[in-house]
């Protein structure tokens, strides 16, 4: 089906509306004039029949014969307007016509009628005017109006489309430079017009889209970047240890020792890509992670549980103060409950990586009306001001992280979960002080808690 351009809508709909209003104006001003000029005729006949009524009642006095009378009246009708007809009948058998060849009004006429007495008689009179003059005015004003409605609307087109074309004119423009911005050019932005309208508007609109798409294809090229840079060290030491094993023969000790490497540094590639499949996961669509009532206290106490023997192995304390003497708080948040799981998990983890031997690591829950606060603060190394800012990016390790393994995606996943939940992460740290890491959720009431996707967001640390 060919669709007509917006100018041609706008056009024929300026058409159709500007004809339905003109001809609803062109009737109602016809209306009016017909009704007033028949207003006007009723009132001159309304004239003429008092004055006729007053003229009769004199004249009978003084006239005793009814031709006499007769005669007066004739006389009297001669003064009326040419084409107007009088009758004037009698219960006493009084007949009186003008002109008195006609015993009927013609037609096409306005005619009154009404009753008086005189001298204890009862008369009948019957006034008519011709309306042809009215008639002749009101066809005139019809024609005029029929024929200056088309003339009018036309020129109102042909107006409307060099409107329509000058107010879409930005439109064109901006379809022209849409056109030309491709995954290339994507730094290209689009002409905003001067004119503080709904188009400049949604040509701003469109420029800060724009720029959100660079951003993102920025991301994601670094992302790839950075992804082929972390798989590549790992190839490349299984490549080298698989070839120097088979350049020559070894000793079994030697390939198994050259086994084991391959195994290694495959073992490091398949978390690096379980990883990236987690957060690319996580990034898809909050349909994909179904929320439901979930208590904050039970995951933390899971997590804590799954994480004290690589405290106790590294000789640091879990503080908890989220336990049965804080009951009266809320704690229950909508949530996906195997990714809140993740989300502390890499949390205390990183905590724990970074705090020093002997020390300990403080995880608490606290609530209010509408918020749910989680705070995990470590006495460790801290972070430093050049860092903080850039702990949540992928790949991004600090000095002292890189040393620690890990591939510098446990905080950008910790985030991109609490996204998707509705909420923050805030950082507070002091280099060789410590950090304090609080996730803050919005408050839900208890619900019963509903089945959710547990293969979308796997248990294993980071």
């Amino acid at each position: 089906m060919q669709r007509r351009s917006l100018r041609f809508r706008l056009t024929v709909w300026y058409a159709v509306v500007l004809a339905a209003g003109l001809s609803l104006f062109s009737g109602l001003i016809w209306l009016s004039l017909r009704h007033r000029l028949m207003e006007e005729i009723d009132q001159d006949l309304e004239g003429r029949a008092s004055r006729f009524e007053r003229y009769f009642a004199s004249e009978s006095t003084t006239h005793a014969s009814d031709d006499q009378l007769r005669d007066e009246l004739e006389e009297f009708c001669q003064a009326l307007p040419p084409s107007s007809y009088v009758a004037v009948r009698g219960a006493g058998g009084f007949v009186f016509h003008y002109p008195a060849s006609a015993r009927e009004p013609e037609e096409n006429v306005r005619t009154l009628r009404r009753q008086f007495s005189n001298n204890h008689e009862v008369f009948d009179l019957e006034i008519a005017a011709p309306v042809a003059n009215a008639e002749h005015t009101l066809d005139l004003l019809r024609f005029l109006l029929w024929s200056t409605i088309p003339v009018v609307i036309a020129i109102a087109c042909i107006g409307g489309a060099w409107l329509s074309g000058r107010a879409l004119k930005p439109v064109k423009d901006i379809t022209a430079a849409a056109l030309t911005i491709s995954i290339e050019n994507l730094a290209e932005r689009l002409p905003v017009p001067q004119t503080g309208d709904e188009l400049a508007r949604l040509t701003e609109v469109l420029n800060t889209m724009f720029a959100r798409l660079e951003s993102a294809v920025k991301t994601l090229s670094q992302f790839a970047a950075d992804a082929s840079h972390e798989l590549r060290t790992p190839l490349a030491v299984i490549r080298t240890t698989a070839e120097l094993a088979l350049r020559r023969a070894r000793t079994p000790e030697s390939y198994r020792d050259s086994l084991q490497e391959v195994a290694s540094e495959a073992e490091r590639m398949t978390r690096l890509v379980e990883e990236l499949l987690i957060l690319a996961r996580t990034d898809a669509a909050t349909s994909e992670m179904p929320l439901a009532a979930v208590d904050l206290r039970e995951v933390l106490t899971e997590v804590c549980d799954e994480m004290r023997s690589l405290a106790e192995m590294r000789q640091i304390r879990i503080e908890t103060a989220f336990g049965a003497s804080h009951a009266s708080a809320t704690a229950i948040v909508a949530g996906n409950r195997p990714a809140l799981h993740r989300l502390f998990l890499v949390l205390l983890d990183n905590a724990l990586k970074f705090s020093r031997s002997g020390g300990e690591v403080i995880l608490k829950v606290e609530s209010s009306e509408s918020r749910v606060a989680v705070s995990i603060q470590d006495f460790g190394v801290g972070i430093s001001e050049s860092d903080l800012p850039n702990i949540f990016q992928r790949f991004y390790r600090t000095d002292r992280a890189r040393t620690g393994g890990g591939h510098g995606l446990g905080l950008s996943l910790a985030k991109s979960i609490a996204r998707v939940h509705g909420a923050s992460i805030e950082v507070r740290s002091t280099e060789g002080v410590g950090s304090r890491f609080e996730v803050s959720f919005a408050v839900r009431d208890a619900r019963p808690v509903a089945a959710v996707d547990t293969a979308r967001i796997p248990s294993a640390k980071i």
